[in-house]
């Protein structure tokens, strides 16, 4: 499991926007590196709009937001244009980076197991150093907090 002080896990997966991305090219930045479980579901159609509606305040502090699903880049690409989300999504269609990042778990719902996507929020620093983890998000307010921390 990731702790704060930890390096965060290399990464480069394809985004929305039609290119690659990648943690390494990333350094000397504020990375916010948010993994959610679906595109277009309530709960992280919340939370990425609530990252949308204040992007422009990331963006002063020079922080960049990125979203990390198991989706494929046609559904993010839906999802981004639906809600006009202005920070790439990326997409991890085999759980490597999730699984790297620990958040990729066994869930649970009516009974049924799964392998899904525990919502979890990294804070990145310019030097690729974990300075925040907020496990198992709860939407509201979400990202009010991460910005309290930047």
């Amino acid at each position: 499991m990731l702790q704060t002080g930890d390096i965060a896990p290399d990464f480069t997966m394809d985004s929305d926007k039609d290119d690659s991305v990648s943690l390494q090219d990333l350094r000397g930045n504020t990375v916010v590196l948010y993994f959610y479980p679906k595109d277009d579901t309530p709960g992280c159609t919340k939370e990425s709009c609530d990252f949308r509606d204040h992007y422009a305040t990331f963006q002063k502090r020079e922080a960049h937001v990125y979203g990390v699903s198991c989706d494929d880049i046609l559904s993010h690409e839906k999802f981004s244009a639906k809600f006009d989300l202005p920070f790439p999504l990326l997409s991890d269609p085999d759980a490597s980076v999730c699984t790297a990042y620990g958040v990729y778990k066994e869930k649970s719902m009516y009974g049924k197991k799964y392998m899904g996507i525990e919502r979890t929020t990294f804070i990145i620093d310019d030097e690729g150093r974990i300075t925040k983890i907020y496990p198992k998000v709860d939407v509201e307010g979400h990202v009010e907090e991460i910005l309290g921390e930047i």
